[in-house]
């Protein structure tokens, strides 16, 4: 695999003395177009494929112009045939591609399960090391944005719960360029979870120069806070952060918020420091509740907080019902409200 060259210089240097851009305003889905595009510059191995991905520049833009860059053989439209797109992406990395497949919507992603479960999660392990699946799987997830059943799901929970792959989800700017590019730089196969409500979000973000994120598998408090804890990823962050300043505002509380960024690995020990610190937890996503990733991140804080608790672990959650109608969503997904309400109910009376 070839890669960039580094000298080691630090910016502004004499081996380096090109003036940076300065950051400016930039959506997520510049960043991860940014990330492929890096990505595909660094290394021959990396292809893209999927369906739109290559003329129309995928359904949300994030492929744009990497056809006409990278030629149609490294960025390639596919057939309507998610299991297909999967099956030939496997194939790819067991010969040594890295590719990265885009399943349009997250529902739309169904058909491919099997090939998930039964080969992309399990290939390292079946040949005893000897084929690792250097595989990514983008998916755009999540509601928020009007569509209608099939998409806008959130099915982290069936990813998380097959061994064998990486989870990961972006809720900034900076994190969708470097958890992508990293994601794609891993031996393991990882589902890159894209928030697709965030896709138009912008933060100051310089493609000359990136932030410098934490690796794949390490958390991130986004909002130091005393009284509580709110887990939290992807979309939700942002209702979080608001949920957050409104507390202090209206209640006096002041709320930690962490953003868990990769649900596998799971980073146990910034979640757990934060809760030892607050004694309370909220955790919030779109997600169906039950059997969903809130009820395993509850368990492993009430095994692992148990005596530092002073409430217990709730859920603020998608209800367990099918993705409604796009005039009803804004009842379903978690709102501030509703994290405050979470909240109120932490049992402060025993504080």
């Amino acid at each position: 695999m070839t890669t960039l060259k580094d000298t080691g210089a630090p910016p502004g240097t004499a081996e380096n003395s090109a003036p940076l851009p300065r950051p400016a305003a930039t959506p997520m889905a510049r960043a991860l177009n940014q990330a492929l595009r890096d990505a595909m510059s660094a290394d021959a191995s990396v292809h893209v494929l999927g369906e739109d991905v290559g003329a129309l520049g995928g359904v949300f833009r994030v492929t744009d112009g990497l056809a006409a860059e990278f030629g149609e053989d490294r960025c390639t439209d596919t057939p309507l045939a998610e299991a297909g797109i999967l099956g030939t992406a496997v194939g790819m990395a067991m010969y040594g591609l890295r590719p990265v497949v885009e399943m349009q919507f997250d529902a739309f992603a169904y058909p491919a399960f099997e090939q998930v479960v039964s080969h992309v999660a399990k290939m390292r392990n079946r040949t005893r090391g000897a084929l690792p699946l250097p595989l990514v799987v983008r998916m755009p997830y999540g509601g928020g944005i009007g569509g209608v059943e099939h998409h806008s799901d959130s099915s982290e929970a069936y990813y998380m719960a097959t061994p064998g792959l990486h989870v990961v989800t972006p809720a900034t700017v900076a994190d969708a360029y470097g958890l992508l590019r990293a994601a794609i730089a891993s031996d393991d196969p990882v589902v890159f979870l894209e928030p697709k409500r965030l896709y138009w979000s912008k933060d100051a973000w310089s493609p000359a120069a990136p932030d410098a994120v934490p690796p794949i598998g390490r958390a991130v408090v986004r909002r130091p806070g005393r009284d509580a804890t709110l887990l939290t990823y992807g979309p939700s962050l942002p209702v979080c952060m608001a949920a957050a300043e409104e507390a202090v505002r209206a209640d006096g509380w002041d709320l930690e918020v962490v953003d868990l960024r990769s649900l596998v690995p799971f980073d146990d020990e910034t979640v757990c420091a934060s809760v030892r610190r607050t004694g309370r937890a909220v955790v919030v996503h779109e997600s169906s509740g039950f059997g969903g990733p809130g009820a395993e991140i509850a368990a492993r804080v009430t095994e692992r907080c148990f005596h530092h608790l002073a409430a217990p672990v709730l859920r603020v959650t998608g209800f367990d019902v099918p993705y409604p109608p796009p005039l009803l969503e804004h009842h379903h997904l978690p709102g501030a409200e509703r994290v405050l309400d979470a909240v109120a109910r932490l049992q402060w009376e025993q504080g």
